[in-house]
This record gives C-alpha cells, sequence and structure tokens, in this order.
C-alpha cells in the first residue's frame, strides 16, 4: 500500500469526510448551538449542571462517529417502528451504544422519577404551607400550559396528545415534560425535553424583561415579611397527605408526584439522614448527568431541525413566557388584595423550575431594593407550581390518554 492511498484511508474514515455524508448543514447547525449552550452554561453560569450537560450531548450526537460508543440512533426511539410497535430494548442493549442505552432512563422514565426524588430530598415545603398564597400563585402560573394547549391545537399540526405533551413544557418542569410525552407522544419525546430542559437553563436571560415590564417599580420594591413557622408534624404529614390524595384523584401521576412526596418524607421525617443525603447529592447528581446528555444526544440535525420540530421550540417558548405573565398578573392582583404585603415578582416564580426561578425573583427585588430578600418567599410559589404542573400532567394524561 502506498502513502498516497494510506492518506486516501485516513481521510475516508475521518470525522471531516464523515460530517458532509451524515448529517450535512443540519448537524453543523446543532453543532453551532451546542457550542453557544456551552458559552452559556460555563461563562454565563446559566444552571451549568443542566445546560452543560445537554449542550455536550448536542454535540456528540451530531459529530460523526465511527462504530464506536457514542453513537445515537434515533431512529430506534423515534422511528413509526419504534413508535408503533414497541422499543425493543434487548436489541439496543445489545447493539447500541453509550448514549442509546443511557437513554433507556429517559424513555421509561426513570430518570423524572429519581430525579423529582432528590428534588423531593432539597425542597423545604415550610414557605408554601406558612403563606397559603403561595398555592394560588403556583397555580396560576399553570395557566400558560393550558393557552399552549390551545395555541398548538390551533396550529393543526399536531393530535390532541402531541398539543399536551408540547403545552407541558410550559410547566417548566423537565421530568413532567418527559413524564407525559412518554405516553403521550413518544415520537416527539425529543423535541419536546430538548425544549424544556434548555428554557429551564435560560430561565434567567427569559424571565426578568417580563418581570420589570409588567411590575411597578414601587411593586419591586415591597419587602415581605415573615411568616408563621410551620411545625415539625406538618411537614411530615404533607407529603403523606398529598400522596394519598393525588393518588386517588390522578393515579396515572402517582410515580412522579409520589417520587417527589417521599423525597421529601426522607427529609423531613428526621430518622433517614443518610438516604435523604444520598438522594440529595449523589443519586441527583449521577441522574442528572446521565439525563442531560442523553437529552441532549436527542438533537440529531437531520431530525430536529424540521418544521414541526422548530414550531415546538417557538411553542415552548411561548409557554414559559405565558406562565410567567400569568404567575405576574396574579401576584399583581394579590398585591393589591393584600395592601401592599405581597410583592408581585414572587409570581413569576410559579413556574415549577426550582429553585432556579425563585433566584430570578430574588435576583430582580434586589436590583431595586439591596434589603429585599425574596427568596425564601419565592420558594412557596416555586414548590407550588412543581406539585401544580405534575397535576396538570396528570389531568392531561386522563384526558388524552
Amino acid at each position: 500500500m502506498n502513502i498516497g492511498q494510506i492518506i486516501k484511508n485516513i481521510w475516508d474514515n475521518s470525522g471531516f469526510n464523515r460530517l458532509g455524508l451524515t448529517g450535512g448543514w443540519q448537524s453543523a447547525v446543532m453543532i453551532i448551538i451546542a457550542l453557544f449552550f456551552l458559552y452559556l452554561g460555563i461563562k454565563k453560569k446559566f444552571e451549568p449542571l443542566l445546560l452543560v450537560g445537554i449542550a455536550f450531548g448536542m454535540l456528540l450526537t451530531n459529530l460523526p462517529a465511527g462504530e464506536g460508543d457514542m453513537l445515537f440512533h434515533s431512529e430506534w426511539w423515534t422511528g413509526a417502528e419504534a413508535v408503533e410497535g414497541g422499543i425493543d430494548y434487548v436489541h439496543i442493549l445489545q447493539y447500541g451504544g453509550l448514549l442509546d442505552i443511557l437513554y433507556i432512563g429517559v424513555k421509561t422514565g426513570v430518570y423524572p422519577c429519581l430525579i423529582f426524588m432528590g428534588v423531593g430530598a432539597m425542597t423545604d415545603f415550610g414557605p408554601m404551607l406558612s403563606r397559603p398564597s403561595s398555592l394560588i400563585l403556583g397555580a396560576a402560573a399553570q395557566g400558560g400550559i393550558y393557552l399552549v394547549l390551545i395555541l398548538a391545537a390551533a396550529t393543526g399540526m399536531y393530535t390532541g396528545g402531541e398539543a399536551a405533551s408540547i403545552s407541558i413544557i410550559a410547566g417548566a418542569d423537565g421530568p413532567t415534560a418527559i413524564f407525559l410525552t412518554k405516553t403521550l407522544a413518544p415520537q416527539l419525546l425529543a423535541p419536546i425535553a430538548v425544549a424544556a430542559y434548555s428554557y429551564m437553563a435560560l430561565i434567567p436571560l427569559l424571565q426578568p424583561p417580563f418581570m420589570k415590564l409588567l411590575t411597578t417599580k414601587k411593586e419591586r420594591m415591597t419587602v415581605m415579611t415573615s411568616t408563621r413557622k410551620v411545625s415539625k408534624k406538618e411537614k411530615i404529614i404533607f407529603p403523606i397527605l398529598v400522596t394519598i390524595v393525588v393518588s386517588l384523584l390522578l393515579p396515572s401521576v402517582a410515580p412522579l408526584l409520589g417520587s417527589l412526596m417521599f423525597g421529601n418524607l426522607l427529609k423531613e421525617c428526621g430518622v433517614t439522614e443518610r438516604l435523604s443525603d444520598t438522594a440529595q447529592n449523589a443519586l441527583m447528581n449521577i441522574v442528572t448527568l446521565f439525563l442531560g446528555i442523553s437529552v441532549g444526544a436527542t438533537a440529531v440535525g437531520a431530525t430536529f431541525l424540521t418544521t414541526k420540530t422548530l414550531v415546538i421550540i417557538v411553542l415552548g417558548l411561548a409557554g414559559f413566557v405565558l406562565a410567567t405573565i400569568c404567575g405576574l398578573l396574579i401576584g399583581k392582583l394579590l398585591y393589591v388584595i393584600s395592601k401592599g404585603k405581597i410583592n408581585p415578582l414572587i409570581g413569576s416564580a410559579g413556574v415549577s423550575a426550582v429553585p432556579m426561578a425563585a433566584r430570578v425573583s430574588n435576583t430582580v427585588g434586589l436590583q431595586y431594593n439591596k434589603g429585599n430578600y425574596l427568596l425564601m418567599h419565592a420558594m412557596g410559589p416555586n414548590v407550588a407550581g412543581v406539585i401544580g404542573s405534575a397535576v396538570a400532567a396528570g389531568f392531561l394524561l386522563a384526558v388524552f390518554a
């Protein structure tokens, strides 16, 4: 074999050659988007635990690969045969690459439940229980879900189940979006999961403009007073009671909400510190790692950059904006009813991205009043939003499943 043939073989097997043959311009666009997300996560620190993993998974799946471990065969998961006839998990375990195997946790809904267990172990429902109006703000922000449901149905591009799955993006809750979509519209799981997690990570960029637009300076400067202290008994009874009530009313969402409440019970009962610590740290970190990279890997350029998918991205963005607006408007109403005791900025925290949305409310409040610490007050609507989005998912499952 001469030198020329060796060089030709190296070129033929190189990623540079395969990039033009396999992905085309779509893969190039997705690589640019992945690099932009990495910039936002690393340089701008926009929820790096989520965005860095998603972006790197997006990068991996759009770079050409040989017969190696990093392959992601999207047709195994989103093709007509897979959707209609069921996933052949044995075949994927035998022949799939690393990303294919990690994605099983997304497709089966295991990751969302484990994430919710960790979220529950890190959540304090005290602020919500001490201020019942938090439930109103958490419920109000879910209005974005139903508004997007109407918009998605109005396009005429989606079935009822697909429209419902798209609408849940507005809940700002990635695990809930995955849990719902895997049942109602498995063929759309990739774009919906990417949209939900990407917008969650971009909340610090998306929410502040609307928070400032819809509230006055006087409202933003409102300092909220401390509420009553919630007893240990209340905190223990609450997750048990919610699990029973929701499981009886909406059994389809019991695995998701039950995992959230179980994690919270581990934290509050006082006798399972080791389990609570594992759920909050080791388990949460491992699942977030697997979830981020496997969700990002679904953004394959050739199948992701389509009209139907791009409309989902636009509707998801509209949902986040509408959910934020709904929370803020009801926050303004409560500001009037309470005679200036409730800062309407905490209404934007009604979207269920915990604790990102609450931190954004606190940050914007501090910009106008250096002594205005809204974090704990915003956590009430924030955790109420988690419950609200899960309940909304259960309702949509009951209607469209």
